[in-house]
Protein backbone atom coordinates (compact mmCIF):
# COMPACT_ATOMS: atom_id res chain seq x y z
CA UNK A 1 0.00 0.00 0.00
CA UNK A 2 2.75 1.93 0.97
CA UNK A 3 4.07 2.03 -2.09
CA UNK A 4 1.14 2.47 -4.37
CA UNK A 5 0.42 5.85 -2.07
CA UNK A 6 3.90 6.61 -3.53
CA UNK A 7 3.92 5.98 -6.62
CA UNK A 8 0.20 8.07 -7.13
CA UNK A 9 1.88 10.98 -5.10
CA UNK A 10 4.73 11.07 -7.75
CA UNK A 11 2.66 11.29 -10.72
CA UNK A 12 0.68 14.85 -8.80
CA UNK A 13 1.89 17.79 -10.90
CA UNK A 14 2.67 19.93 -7.99
CA UNK A 15 4.52 23.43 -7.50
CA UNK A 16 5.37 24.90 -4.28
CA UNK A 17 7.88 26.97 -4.62
CA UNK A 18 8.42 30.77 -3.52
CA UNK A 19 6.15 32.86 -5.08
CA UNK A 20 6.62 35.95 -6.53
CA UNK A 21 4.53 37.50 -3.47
CA UNK A 22 6.73 35.53 -0.93
CA UNK A 23 9.78 36.86 -2.32
CA UNK A 24 8.19 40.38 -1.92
CA UNK A 25 7.49 39.70 1.44
CA UNK A 26 10.73 38.24 2.84
CA UNK A 27 12.93 40.68 0.54
CA UNK A 28 10.69 43.28 2.12
CA UNK A 29 11.16 42.04 5.82
CA UNK A 30 14.70 42.15 5.55
CA UNK A 31 15.49 45.43 3.45
CA UNK A 32 13.50 47.04 6.94
CA UNK A 33 16.30 45.51 8.69
CA UNK A 34 19.12 45.56 6.82
CA UNK A 35 19.63 48.68 4.45
CA UNK A 36 22.43 47.00 2.63
CA UNK A 37 19.59 44.76 1.01
CA UNK A 38 17.32 47.16 0.60
CA UNK A 39 20.20 49.66 -1.85
CA UNK A 40 20.36 45.80 -3.27
CA UNK A 41 16.98 45.43 -4.27
CA UNK A 42 16.78 49.10 -5.71
CA UNK A 43 19.63 48.95 -8.04
CA UNK A 44 18.72 44.95 -9.61
CA UNK A 45 14.78 44.59 -8.34
CA UNK A 46 12.98 41.53 -7.20
CA UNK A 47 13.67 38.30 -8.42
CA UNK A 48 11.15 35.94 -10.52
CA UNK A 49 10.20 32.99 -8.64
CA UNK A 50 12.32 29.78 -9.15
CA UNK A 51 9.58 27.24 -9.12
CA UNK A 52 10.24 23.62 -10.19
CA UNK A 53 7.47 20.26 -9.69
CA UNK A 54 7.43 18.42 -6.48
CA UNK A 55 8.83 14.95 -6.16
CA UNK A 56 10.91 12.74 -7.60
CA UNK A 57 11.35 13.61 -11.27
CA UNK A 58 12.80 16.86 -10.21
CA UNK A 59 15.26 15.18 -8.36
CA UNK A 60 16.00 12.69 -10.75
CA UNK A 61 16.03 15.45 -13.80
CA UNK A 62 19.01 17.51 -10.83
CA UNK A 63 21.41 14.01 -11.10
CA UNK A 64 20.73 14.02 -14.72
CA UNK A 65 21.97 17.59 -15.38
CA UNK A 66 24.79 17.68 -12.63
CA UNK A 67 28.04 18.94 -14.35
CA UNK A 68 26.67 18.93 -17.68
CA UNK A 69 25.00 21.43 -20.02
CA UNK A 70 21.42 22.42 -20.65
CA UNK A 71 21.57 20.83 -23.72
CA UNK A 72 22.98 17.64 -22.78
CA UNK A 73 20.73 17.20 -20.04
CA UNK A 74 17.83 17.69 -21.77
CA UNK A 75 18.88 15.05 -24.40
CA UNK A 76 19.83 12.56 -21.89
CA UNK A 77 15.95 13.57 -20.53
CA UNK A 78 14.45 12.45 -23.22
CA UNK A 79 16.58 9.75 -24.40
CA UNK A 80 15.63 7.85 -20.59
CA UNK A 81 11.94 9.01 -21.05
CA UNK A 82 11.91 6.87 -23.90
CA UNK A 83 13.57 3.75 -22.26
CA UNK A 84 11.65 4.67 -18.90
CA UNK A 85 8.15 4.63 -20.70
CA UNK A 86 7.02 6.67 -17.63
CA UNK A 87 9.69 9.13 -16.49
CA UNK A 88 7.50 10.00 -12.98
CA UNK A 89 7.66 6.68 -11.95
CA UNK A 90 10.52 5.33 -10.09
CA UNK A 91 9.50 1.98 -10.25
CA UNK A 92 9.79 2.06 -13.72
CA UNK A 93 13.37 3.21 -13.81
CA UNK A 94 14.42 0.13 -11.37
CA UNK A 95 14.43 -2.54 -14.15
CA UNK A 96 16.86 -1.01 -16.21
CA UNK A 97 20.04 -3.02 -16.78
CA UNK A 98 24.31 -0.80 -16.91
CA UNK A 99 23.22 -0.79 -20.62
CA UNK A 100 19.93 0.54 -21.23
CA UNK A 101 20.87 3.64 -19.12
CA UNK A 102 23.93 3.93 -20.44
CA UNK A 103 22.09 3.84 -24.00
CA UNK A 104 19.99 6.60 -22.59
CA UNK A 105 23.60 8.74 -21.88
CA UNK A 106 24.04 8.31 -17.95
CA UNK A 107 27.38 7.46 -16.76
CA UNK A 108 27.80 4.37 -14.76
CA UNK A 109 28.04 7.04 -11.71
CA UNK A 110 25.12 9.06 -12.64
CA UNK A 111 22.97 5.18 -13.26
CA UNK A 112 24.08 4.54 -9.69
CA UNK A 113 22.56 7.43 -8.34
CA UNK A 114 19.40 7.07 -10.36
CA UNK A 115 18.80 3.61 -9.08
CA UNK A 116 18.94 5.14 -5.73
CA UNK A 117 16.39 7.47 -5.81
CA UNK A 118 14.58 5.36 -7.06
CA UNK A 119 14.82 2.95 -5.22
CA UNK A 120 14.27 5.13 -1.80
CA UNK A 121 11.07 6.45 -3.99
CA UNK A 122 9.35 2.80 -5.01
CA UNK A 123 9.79 2.00 -1.13
CA UNK A 124 8.56 4.98 0.30
CA UNK A 125 11.51 5.36 2.31
CA UNK A 126 11.75 8.56 0.17
CA UNK A 127 8.18 10.11 0.70
CA UNK A 128 8.42 13.35 -1.42
CA UNK A 129 4.90 13.85 0.45
CA UNK A 130 5.64 13.26 3.80
CA UNK A 131 9.32 15.15 4.11
CA UNK A 132 10.09 16.16 7.62
CA UNK A 133 9.06 19.54 8.38
CA UNK A 134 12.46 20.52 9.48
CA UNK A 135 14.61 21.40 6.82
CA UNK A 136 17.45 20.25 8.29
CA UNK A 137 16.36 16.75 8.70
CA UNK A 138 14.29 17.10 5.32
CA UNK A 139 17.79 17.91 3.78
CA UNK A 140 19.15 14.78 5.44
CA UNK A 141 16.38 12.65 4.22
CA UNK A 142 17.27 14.00 0.62
CA UNK A 143 21.20 13.31 1.03
CA UNK A 144 20.20 9.36 1.46
CA UNK A 145 20.12 9.75 -2.26
CA UNK A 146 23.53 8.63 -3.78
CA UNK A 147 25.03 11.78 -5.61
CA UNK A 148 22.51 14.70 -3.70
CA UNK A 149 24.43 16.49 -1.28
CA UNK A 150 23.23 19.21 0.88
CA UNK A 151 23.40 22.17 -1.34
CA UNK A 152 21.35 19.83 -3.91
CA UNK A 153 18.85 19.55 -1.30
CA UNK A 154 18.39 22.77 -0.14
CA UNK A 155 17.74 23.63 -3.46
CA UNK A 156 15.28 20.79 -3.99
CA UNK A 157 13.56 22.18 -0.91
CA UNK A 158 13.45 25.51 -1.77
CA UNK A 159 12.46 25.62 -5.54
CA UNK A 160 10.26 22.50 -5.15
CA UNK A 161 8.90 22.62 -1.81
CA UNK A 162 8.72 26.54 -1.29
CA UNK A 163 10.57 25.96 2.26
CA UNK A 164 10.61 29.98 3.14
CA UNK A 165 13.59 29.98 5.49
CA UNK A 166 16.26 27.15 3.36
CA UNK A 167 19.92 29.49 3.66
CA UNK A 168 22.09 27.07 1.15
CA UNK A 169 25.27 28.94 3.11
CA UNK A 170 27.85 26.66 1.40
CA UNK A 171 26.61 27.89 -2.34
CA UNK A 172 29.41 30.09 -4.20
CA UNK A 173 27.38 32.89 -5.48
CA UNK A 174 25.54 33.09 -2.50
CA UNK A 175 28.90 33.66 -0.57
CA UNK A 176 30.18 36.33 -3.09
CA UNK A 177 26.83 38.19 -3.38
CA UNK A 178 26.60 38.31 0.39
CA UNK A 179 30.04 39.69 0.23
CA UNK A 180 29.35 42.31 -2.14
CA UNK A 181 26.12 43.60 -0.69
CA UNK A 182 27.16 43.37 2.85
CA UNK A 183 30.54 45.22 2.24
CA UNK A 184 33.08 42.66 3.39
CA UNK A 185 36.44 42.25 1.77
CA UNK A 186 36.21 39.15 -0.31
CA UNK A 187 34.18 36.30 0.06
CA UNK A 188 32.71 35.40 3.74
CA UNK A 189 33.65 31.96 5.07
CA UNK A 190 29.85 29.19 5.41
CA UNK A 191 30.07 30.00 8.91
CA UNK A 192 30.14 33.53 8.64
CA UNK A 193 27.61 33.72 5.98
CA UNK A 194 25.47 31.63 8.33
CA UNK A 195 26.24 33.93 10.80
CA UNK A 196 25.25 37.02 8.96
CA UNK A 197 21.88 35.80 7.96
CA UNK A 198 20.29 34.98 11.59
CA UNK A 199 19.02 38.10 11.49
CA UNK A 200 17.05 37.69 8.21
CA UNK A 201 15.24 34.23 9.73
CA UNK A 202 12.22 33.53 8.63
CA UNK A 203 12.63 34.59 5.23
CA UNK A 204 16.31 33.39 4.31
CA UNK A 205 14.95 31.52 1.22
CA UNK A 206 13.88 34.71 -0.37
CA UNK A 207 17.46 36.05 0.80
CA UNK A 208 19.15 32.81 -1.65
CA UNK A 209 16.69 34.28 -4.61
CA UNK A 210 17.80 37.46 -4.50
CA UNK A 211 21.25 36.36 -4.11
CA UNK A 212 21.56 34.55 -7.08
CA UNK A 213 19.35 37.02 -8.83
CA UNK A 214 21.82 39.59 -8.07
CA UNK A 215 24.84 37.56 -8.76
CA UNK A 216 23.47 36.98 -12.57
CA UNK A 217 22.97 41.01 -12.79
CA UNK A 218 26.51 41.88 -11.81
CA UNK A 219 27.83 39.79 -14.49
CA UNK A 220 26.28 41.73 -17.07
Amino acid sequence: MRLLGARREIKRVEKMGLSAEALREGLDAIASIEPRVGAALLRVGYPAPRIRERGYATLLRTIIGQQVSVKAADSIWNKLAAAVGDIADPAALLPLDDAALRAAGLSRQKAAYARSLAALAATGELDFAALPADDDEAAALLSKVKGIGRWSAEVYLLFAEGRADVWPAGDLAVQIEMGRIMGLDGKPSERLTRELAEPWRPYRGAAAVFLWHHYGAAAL
